[in-house]
């Protein structure tokens, strides 16, 4: 992987305050279009300033934005997004409305938000690490989702800055109540449920935490989940519902904007 010119990392790193972290979802996906401009600018109205998103690549080598594979649920076409060149991808339009963003013009457009994002093919890695190493932002992301060897390839590339979540096969070994074989990642991102098992639980947040990890659990989407999460310990949720886990935080205190975003 090639270096592009690297900027100065920039201050405000990911998870360096204490309390909840509050994480939007593609966005917020529940407000509108996913991982869209909007979407993301709506979050920050509400005061989030921890931003999920996703990783894919186009057939020329820009990363960009965009959860899925194909491109019918999201653009209303058939095809693959990894077939498409980065002038196809910014013509899109996902559901009628809101552009494909690269993710280097995310990382650049608010220098103090923080961003987990979920990697979601291999080749997209050499684009990711461009796009994070390009925008100085390796100390404001989170990598998650993906296999332990993608993010130690990342995390070589990018060096301590960068926040992983545990990959798959370690995480699976924490669940499974042994040490993880990871011992480079920072968090845990756990699923609220899996079929209709809970998982998150006060016995697995302990454990997690006796290893270093912080926990954070993706699929929160009411105000009950919230509260039931954190005291249980966890230290973050990612939710698609903006608007009601704001509330709930609010209504216990746990409410906090770390830093201003700044304006693009």
């Amino acid at each position: 992987m090639a270096d592009d010119g690297n900027r100065p990392v920039t201050s405000y790193g990911y998870g360096a305050e204490p309390g909840v972290l509050a994480i939007a979802h593609r966005g917020g996906a529940a407000l509108g279009p996913e991982n869209t401009l909007d979407a993301f600018e709506r979050a920050l109205a509400l005061g989030y300033r921890y931003l999920e998103t996703d990783a894919r690549v186009t057939s020329d080598g820009v990363c960009v934005a965009f959860h899925d594979r194909t491109l019918l649920r999201l653009a209303g076409r058939r095809g693959r997004l990894a077939d498409l060149t980065w002038e196809d991808v910014r013509r899109l339009r996902v559901h009628g409305t809101g552009t494909v963003p690269r993710l280097e013009d995310l990382l650049g457009a608010w220098p103090e938000v923080r961003w987990v994002v979920d990697i979601k093919q291999p080749s997209a890695l050499t684009a990711l690490v461009r796009a994070v190493r390009r925008s100085g932002a390796a100390n404001r992301v989170c990598l998650s989702g993906t296999w332990d060897r993608w993010l130690d390839d990342a995390r070589r590339e990018l060096g301590p800055p960068l926040s992983t979540a545990l990959g798959w096969r370690s995480m699976t070994q924490l669940l499974a109540g042994r040490t993880p074989d990871r011992q480079t990642s920072d968090f845990v991102h756990l699923p609220l449920r899996l079929g209709t098992r809970r998982v998150p639980s006060v016995r697995l947040v302990q454990r997690a935490h006796d290893h270093g990890l912080r926990v954070v659990v993706w699929g929160v989407e009411n105000a009950r989940e919230t509260h039931r999460l954190l005291d249980d310990g966890v230290d973050g949720v990612i939710t698609n519902h903006t608007d009601l886990i704001r509330e709930a935080l609010l209504a216990r205190g746990s409410w906090h904007v770390p830093t201003p975003a700044r304006a693009r």
